[in-house]
């Protein structure tokens, strides 16, 4: 084991990985402490209430993402053009402040240390790190890029990634400065745009990635070069930056902003429409790379990339969203897009960069995808369940109290608790196999 860490020294790419699949392990106990506290309420309270558990769970989430997506980034800008990375230091430089930022984010939670919002619930002096970090991160890979002239498609979404992120990075601490807090809605417009494009931002980085995996497995990168390549890139791009405008339905904002809002968020049909389409021809090599765990991997994020479509299409419709706008829908929708989506990725992006084939057990692997896989359909479904039941009373039922709606839906949560542990345990024999085979 200690032969596998002392080579991370030169590949400081895989030290992102490392630490991402340590946060996923962390957010993994920590959502079942926060959904078992959803049926016992109070419970640990005097030491690890709710207060403190969903930061935890919620930043560590966000922080493997994030950790995992550059790793990813670094490690495929090398294997492009070996030697083409401008700078291992810098590398280096970044993880070690970003990492250290995040432990002391955490520590600080336990403490009961907080003073920022949603997302980033730490003091804002700690995102300094963290901002710092990021603009190396730019650095490095515009740099090893170098020129953007004949570039694929997967290397724009890269830079686009990259850059739009520290922006709305920034943009989220604007209510740091008093001309934009002084007034509730145009804070919270401010803070709920800067959220939604920052989940395009590592969107991008993550999809881009994804696409260079199947070029690399597929052995053809037409599609990167291709017109529909840059078709659906610039339809992504439009779709980070103006259809946020979903988050802020019930805000008093002007009409034509939510209008605006509206119609980008449906030009993600032509997306579903494009998925459908190509469903069948992807089989044919579904079939013959089903034994990669990587490319199985890729094959689950695209059924969770139809599922979670089809359900931001349903909640972007203004009528709908009234109802679902602070239920568990809208967390079911984070939680399908996270897992399913997100995670399912940069899972199959590790096992590609670390060699992981036969070196698992085929039936091991097999029970523990099978396990993450149907537990977190599961978990969706009740969630949703308990979306529509909280919808119903919000609009209908308001004189009933909320402790005898939480009552409600008590069997939807058992449900939901039951999952998030066989989604834990599926997740946890799969890092434990990562970690274990891994190789230098």
């Amino acid at each position: 084991m200690m032969e596998q860490f002392s080579s991370l020294k030169n590949r400081p790419a895989f030290k992102f990985f490392f630490f991402g699949l340590f946060l996923l392990g962390f957010l993994l106990f920590f959502g079942l402490i926060g959904a078992l506290q959803y049926l016992v309420p109070g419970l640990f309270k005097d030491y690890m209430s709710f207060e403190k558990s969903r930061p935890l769970h919620v930043t560590a989430a966000v922080f493997w993402i994030i950790f995992s997506a550059v790793g990813t980034v670094y490690t495929y800008l090398e294997q492009r053009k070996p030697d083409r990375i401008f700078s291992l230091k810098l590398m280096n430089i970044q993880f070690y402040i970003m990492s250290i930022a995040v432990i002391v984010i955490l520590i600080t939670y336990f403490f009961g240390i907080f003073g920022g919002r949603e997302y980033w619930e730490f003091h804002p002096v700690l995102a300094v790190p963290v901002g710092i970090g990021w603009v190396l991160f730019i650095t490095n890979v515009v740099k090893s890029v170098g020129t953007i002239k004949k570039q694929p498609v997967y290397v724009w979404m890269w830079l686009t990634g990259a850059v739009f992120f520290l922006f709305t990075f920034l943009e989220s601490y604007l209510w740091l400065i008093p001309y934009f807090r002084s007034g509730i809605v145009g804070d919270m417009t401010v803070q709920w745009k800067s959220y939604g494009s920052m989940v395009g931002c590592w969107n991008m980085l993550i999809y881009g990635s994804s696409i260079y995996l199947m070029d690399k497995i597929s052995g053809n990168d037409r599609y990167s070069y291709s017109k529909i390549g840059f078709l659906i890139y610039f339809l992504g791009l439009f779709n980070l930056m103006f259809n946020w405008g979903h988050h802020i339905y019930t805000l008093p904002a002007p009409k034509y902003v939510q209008y605006i809002s509206y119609g980008v968020s449906m030009t993600e049909l032509l997306l579903l429409g494009r998925i459908i389409m190509l469903w069948r021809s992807s089989l044919t090599t579904a079939k013959k790379n089903y034994h990669l765990y990587s490319y199985r991997f890729l094959l689950a994020a695209d059924v969770w990339i139809l599922l979670n479509l089809i359900l931001a299409i349903m909640m972007s419709v203004p009528a709908i969203n009234v109802y679902t706008h602070g239920t568990h829908i809208t967390v079911a929708h984070a939680m399908g897009t996270t897992i399913g989506i997100n995670s399912f990725l940069l899972l199959s992006f590790i096992f590609d960069a670390f060699g992981i084939k036969e070196k698992i057990s085929a039936r091991r692997f097999t029970f523990a995808y099978l396990t993450v896989n149907i537990s977190l359909l599961i978990f969706w479904v009740a969630l949703i369940v308990a979306g529509i039941l909280k919808a119903d009373w919000q609009m209908h039922q308001p004189e009933k109290p909320f402790a005898e709606m939480m009552s409600m839906l008590r069997p939807a949560f058992i449900v939901f608790f039951a999952a998030g542990a066989g989604l834990a345990v599926g997740f946890l024999i799969i890092v434990y196999k990562i970690v274990k085979h891994y190789r230098p």
